[in-house]
């Protein structure tokens, strides 16, 4: 016990270790989630935006899947700060000028806290055309995008985007024009990111900057459907929805893009759903799941089979065997314990008849002979009697061997099969 007394001490200070730190990860309430995250708490999370439309009475849901499959009645997805795949920057220089010197290109990746920009997952090519084709339907969508680099999401709607002065202030934007968009809404305050260049035709500016007046937030249709741009992803953050109108823009907005519900996009912010049967049963049927369930049983089953001759086992393991055998045989030689290994011999066949009788392992000779009496099995209730009887005149070799002959003998006769062997004629008149 001393020498695993260090042991228990290390793996009880790393148990309290990983305890303390879930403890801590759970008290930061959501610190531990990604940029714009409806989990993360801190100012930069989108924690109370969720909130804020959930205590509102308008329909929200997060999606922890991709949307690789888009099923009937889903709503209106709403990406924040998502990153596309084969976003591009076509002008460089233009961001170059309108960022610091010793931020450059860096400042259009969204800054991710921890292990996050490990595991974070981009926009696909694929996820891009169902969403495409989810809007073209008539649904609707928002879109965030973080800094100003083209992306085919953008491509599709047209729309294109110019990276603002970051050394600029908080930037004040108003309603160009009276819309539903903006019901309520006199003034939002937040940082720019980027001002948008909209679509010829059909676009609805629904924020622009009050100094420069460049479109910040527009609503642009795309087929049945239409799609809300915001350049401003501050706009989004907990710190920013005390500001002036910003709580109630999101409110006007959402209410008049669509009954819902939104679905903020959590599974491109590194919380992922793993397909699994159940959400196999649910999208295809249950019975599609059951044989999926039984075809998995099945290559189990067959993988633990073998098939062919029984393989011999290898020679290190039978010359092991053999020498530890023989090894055993002389110290019992050598010690003249020929009465011991008498007593085990009886001892192991007492228990492998026991069974047979209907009782337990560790019952008594005379018990396990009654019972096989009891059972029709009178044969070998004699035989054990004999073999017992035998066992406690053992002193020499010889006699030994004949006692393990007669006993393995009488275990052959447990399930017998064609004549008799030929070593039970010879058994003695008390074992007949």
């Amino acid at each position: 016990m001393r020498d695993r007394f260090p042991l228990l001490v290390v793996g009880g200070l790393l148990v309290t270790a990983v305890l303390g730190t879930w403890l801590v990860r759970g008290a930061a309430r959501g610190g531990f989630a990604d940029t714009l995250s409806t989990w993360r708490a801190q100012p930069d999370g989108a924690r109370g935006l969720f909130l804020l439309l959930e205590e509102s009475g308008l329909p929200v849901v997060r999606r922890t899947a991709d949307f690789q499959i888009l099923q009937k009645g889903t709503g209106a997805p709403v990406l924040l700060a998502v990153e596309v795949e084969d976003a591009r920057e076509d002008d460089p220089d233009q961001t170059a000028l309108a960022t610091g010197r010793e931020e450059g290109l860096e400042d259009e990746d969204v800054p991710r806290h921890g292990f996050n920009r490990l595991h974070v997952p981009e926009l696909r090519e694929k996820e891009t055309e169902k969403l495409l084709e989810h809007v073209k339907a008539g649904n609707t969508l928002v879109y965030v995008p973080w800094g100003s680099r083209e992306n085919p999401l953008l491509d599709a709607l047209g729309v294109k985007l110019f990276k603002a002065d970051t050394s600029l202030p908080m930037r004040t934007l108003v309603p160009p024009l009276s819309s539903p968009y903006t019901l309520g809404v006199a003034r939002v305050e937040a940082k720019v990111q980027a001002y948008l260049k909209l679509p010829a035709e059909g676009a609805v500016p629904v924020l622009e900057d009050e100094a420069l007046h460049m479109t910040a937030a527009a609503v642009v249709p795309y087929g049945a459907g239409k799609v809300l741009v915001v350049g401003a992803p501050e706009l989004a953050m907990n710190e920013a929805l005390a500001r002036a109108d910003n709580a109630q823009f999101w409110l006007s907005a959402l209410s008049a893009l669509g009954p819902g519900p939104y679905e903020f996009d959590e599974h491109h912010h590194g919380f992922t759903n793993e397909r699994s049967v159940v959400d196999f049963a649910r999208r295809y049927g249950l019975h599609f799941a059951v044989a999926q369930l039984l075809l998995g049983l099945c290559l189990w089953a067959v993988a633990l089979k073998r098939f062919g001759r029984p393989r011999a086992p290898p020679e290190s393991m039978r010359v092991g065997a053999t020498d530890a055998l023989f090894a055993m045989s002389r110290l019992y030689r050598e010690g003249r314990h020929h009465g011991f290994a008498a007593s085990l011999i009886t001892r192991g066949l007492t228990q492998e008849l026991a069974l047979h009788a209907g009782l337990p392992a560790h019952a008594p000779a005379k018990s396990v002979a009654e019972g096989l009496a009891a059972r029709g099995r009178q044969d070998l209730a004699n035989g054990l009697k004999a073999v017992v009887r035998n066992a406690e005149t053992v002193s020499g070799e010889n006699e030994l061997k004949q006692l393990a002959t007669r006993a393995a003998v009488l275990r052959q006769r447990i399930h017998p099969s064609g004549r008799a062997p030929r070593a039970l004629a010879a058994s003695t008149p008390e074992e007949s």
